[in-house]
């Protein structure tokens, strides 16, 4: 069909997320390693609103819509970099987990990165 398959804007979302960790001064891997935490997907929506085609480059742009000390929200906007057209919307719910896959709470070093706010 000439267009990309479609699993391949999840993994477009994941390098946007990674992207977006390294901007806010943190990384995925040392979060992983320093701290014991894991960002566990348990919902993806993703709105397919045109194709990308094979070799098209595509821009991602990331943010965090919504945080809590027990998960995050991403969304996401996929467009095509020659002409600019959105090419799809999206949004992944994450919990916060520990190595063994149990969930935790986040980090308060963490709060303000992802815009947290401290419990009351």
């Amino acid at each position: 069909m000439g267009v990309v398959y479609h699993s391949n804007y999840l993994i477009w979302m994941e390098v946007g997320r990674v992207e977006l960790c390294r901007s806010l001064g943190f990384s995925y891997t040392d979060m992983e390693r320093e701290d014991g935490l894991l960002l566990a997907v348990v919902e993806v929506n993703c709105r397919y609103l045109h194709p990308a085609r094979y070799d098209d480059e595509v821009i991602v742009k990331a943010w965090v819509e919504k945080a809590t000390t027990r998960g995050v929200r991403f969304s996401y906007e996929l467009r095509r970099a020659g002409d600019g057209r959105k090419l799809s919307t999206a949004t992944t719910r994450h919990i916060f987990c520990g190595l063994d896959m149990r969930p935790m709470r986040l980090p308060e070093k963490y709060f303000k990165l992802f815009g947290v706010k401290r419990e009351q």
